[in-house]
C-alpha cells in the first residue's frame, strides 16, 4: 500500500518520549501515531531488521517523495524510534545511510486472563517478549479481586523507571463471548456474573494506560498473523475451554457482532453430555470430557471432527493448535486432528489441510494480546 504525499511532513504527531497517564505508569500517549505514512515507514523499518533500510528504499516502497521520507525519519530519530544501522554501497554516488527500528523505544503489555490463571508479558516494538509472569487466578472471585490481580501482575513485568522506553498500553485477552469494540464482557462461559462488565474501562482506570480487550483466540490469531502466518487459518485453543481464532484473507474475522469463533459450542451430538454453555453435546464438553477420562485419542478425534466442520465451511489453508491441554500432549493432538482431516480429504478428493502446533507455546495468547497495541503503530488492522 502506498503512502499519501501531502504538503506536510507526514509525521502526523508522533509523540515524543513523554510521561503522563492518569496515575498509572506513564507514557500512555507515546507513539500515538495518527499518520498512515509514518506507520508505513515504521513497518518497513521493523521488517528490515538489524540490517536496516535506506531512505531511498523507503521512498520507493512506500510511494512517498524522498523529502517526505526524510522528514518522517528525522522525526523518528528525534523521538528515539529509529537509528542509523551503518552505510551501504550504492550503484553510483556516495554510500547510503541505512536506518533501523529501535525495538526498546517502546513496549506493550499483553495479558492472558484465563479461568484459573493470569499470564502477563512485556514486549518490545518488534513483539519480542522481554518479561513474563504467571500466577494463579480465580475468574469467579469477583471483579475487585481479578482487577487487583491483573494490576499486580502487570506491575511485576514493568522495569523500574521505564524512561524513554514508553508503555503503549495493555492488551487483555480472555474467554468470550465479549464486545471487542466496547471492551464489555458478555456471558463468559461458566462465569455468568461477568455479563455486561465494562472490563476495558475498569482496567484503564486501574492501570492508567490505554487498554484493549479481545477474546483469547482472536488475540492469538492476531499474534500469529503478525508473526508471519499467512493466508487463511484457524487457531484452535484447547485449555480450560475451547475456542477458535479465525484469520480470513489476512485479517482476523470477528463477525458483525464480534461473536465469531465460538467454536467449542458447536453441537455435534444432540443427546450428548451437558455443556457449561447450557446446551448439550458441544465439541468443548465432549473434548474436555475425554481429556478428563485420560482418553486423548478420543479428545483429538472430537477436536478433529469440529476442525473438519470448520474446514468444510471456510475452506481455510491450515489449522493451528494451541492451549495448555494441547501443550501437554502436542503429538497426540496434531496426529489425531490431522488424521480426521486426512480422512475428510480422501472423501472429498481434495488435498488435506495441514495441522500444526502453533508457535509461541503457552505465551501465544498473551503475546498476541500485546499486538492489539502494537498493530496500529505499524499500520496493521486489529479491529
Amino acid at each position: 500500500m502506498g503512502g499519501v504525499n501531502r504538503a506536510d511532513d507526514g509525521t502526523g504527531g508522533v509523540g515524543g518520549m513523554r510521561g503522563g497517564g492518569g496515575g498509572g505508569w506513564g507514557g500512555a500517549n507515546l507513539l500515538a501515531l495518527r499518520s498512515h505514512n509514518t506507520a508505513l515507514v515504521l513497518d518497513l523499518l521493523r521488517t528490515a531488521g538489524a540490517d536496516g533500510i535506506s531512505r531511498l528504499e523507503l521512498a520507493e516502497r512506500t510511494g512517498l517523495t524522498p523529502q517526505a521520507v526524510s522528514k518522517i525519519t528525522a522525526r523518528l530519530r528525534e523521538d528515539g524510534l529509529a537509528a542509523e544501522a551503518g552505510r551501504r554501497a550504492s550503484t553510483g554516488g556516495k554510500p547510503r545511510t541505512v536506518l533501523r527500528l529501535v525495538p526498546e523505544a517502546g513496549h506493550a503489555v499483553g495479558v492472558h486472563l484465563d479461568r484459573d490463571e493470569v499470564r502477563v508479558v512485556l514486549v518490545d516494538l518488534r513483539g519480542t517478549v522481554v518479561e513474563e509472569r504467571r500466577s494463579a487466578l480465580d475468574l469467579g472471585a469477583g471483579a475487585e479481586a481479578v482487577l487487583g490481580a491483573v494490576r499486580e501482575a502487570v506491575a511485576e513485568v514493568l522495569p523500574t523507571g521505564l524512561g524513554r522506553a514508553a508503555l503503549l498500553g495493555a492488551g487483555v485477552a480472555l474467554p468470550g463471548p465479549l464486545d471487542h469494540a466496547r471492551g464489555v464482557l458478555h456471558r463468559v462461559t461458566g462465569f455468568p456474573e461477568w455479563d455486561g462488565f465494562p472490563l476495558r474501562d475498569a482496567l484503564t482506570g486501574r492501570l492508567g494506560v490505554p487498554v484493549v480487550v479481545d477474546k483469547d483466540t482472536n488475540a492469538a490469531a492476531l499474534g500469529l498473523a503478525a508473526g508471519g502466518e499467512g493466508g487463511s487459518f484457524a487457531y484452535l485453543h484447547l485449555g480450560t475451554g475451547l475456542g477458535a481464532g479465525l484469520v480470513i484473507g489476512g485479517r482476523v474475522h470477528r463477525g458483525a457482532r464480534t461473536g465469531a469463533g465460538e467454536f467449542g459450542h458447536q453441537v455435534i451430538q444432540l443427546d450428548g453430555p451437558p455443556c457449561t454453555c447450557g446446551d448439550r453435546g458441544c465439541v468443548e464438553a465432549l473434548c474436555l470430557g475425554a481429556v478428563a477420562r485420560g482418553d486423548l485419542e478420543e479428545a483429538a478425534r472430537v477436536l478433529g471432527a469440529g476442525a473438519a466442520n470448520l474446514v468444510g465451511l471456510l475452506d481455510i489453508d491450515v489449522v493451528l493448535l494451541g492451549g495448555r491441554t494441547v501443550a501437554a500432549a502436542p503429538e497426540a493432538f496434531v496426529r489425531g486432528v490431522g488424521a480426521v482431516l486426512a480422512d475428510r480429504a480422501r472423501r472429498t478428493g481434495q488435498d488435506a489441510v495441514p495441522v500444526r502446533l502453533a508457535p509461541g507455546g503457552g505465551r501465544t495468547v498473551a503475546a498476541g494480546a500485546a499486538q492489539l497495541l502494537l498493530g496500529p503503530v505499524f499500520g496493521r488492522e486489529v479491529g
